[in-house]
């Protein structure tokens, strides 16, 4: 059964996507999974991105160029994969990505990047250093905490995951 952005089911779960008609708050708890999952797509394209870019012995630019690209299309693909799964025809799918991921995708990837920037060393670093990959899950970390109320907010409004949550089966 195929549904569109504009026909699919548009119910709320108990507890899941209060809006501030209904007197509720998203929660907390959905907020971290939406983090989480953003966190998801991001990390596996930051990672990448940063691997490819150090290896090839790239500059810190076209590296972070490459990381970013490649977080927001992870991050974009793993959000269009469950949409698409719930039968939402493409175009309609990647409204519903754009809408649901592109503040938090933007937002978790300016911290991390603004960290692994400012840390001495991290971006000069090789990938056989544990400055590295400690530089990197740190970012990623400090990016998932800035996210996580970002994500809260937005869903309190009804944006964001709250969005995509919609197609959730």
């Amino acid at each position: 059964m195929r549904h569109d952005a504009h026909t699919a089911h548009d119910h709320r779960h108990e507890g899941h996507a209060p809006t501030r008609a209904s007197g509720g708050g998203a929660g907390w708890a959905m907020a971290v999974r939406a983090t989480l999952h953003c966190l998801t797509g991001c990390a596996i394209g930051e990672v990448l991105g940063m691997v490819i870019g150090t290896a090839l012995g790239w500059g810190d630019l076209p590296t972070l160029v490459l990381a970013i690209t490649l977080a927001f299309f992870f991050g974009y693909a793993l959000t269009l994969r469950g949409v698409l799964k719930a039968g939402v025809g493409f175009r309609a799918a990647v409204r519903v990505a754009l809408a649901a991921d592109t503040l938090s995708i933007a937002v978790m990837e300016l911290v991390d990047n603004g960290v692994l920037v400012l840390w001495p060393g991290a971006m000069e670093a090789h990938l056989d250093s544990g400055l590295f990959w400690i530089a990197l899950a740190i970012a990623l970390a400090v990016a998932f905490v800035v996210t996580t109320p970002v994500n809260k907010w937005m869903i309190g409004r009804g944006k964001g995951h709250a969005v995509v949550h919609r197609y959730h089966r």
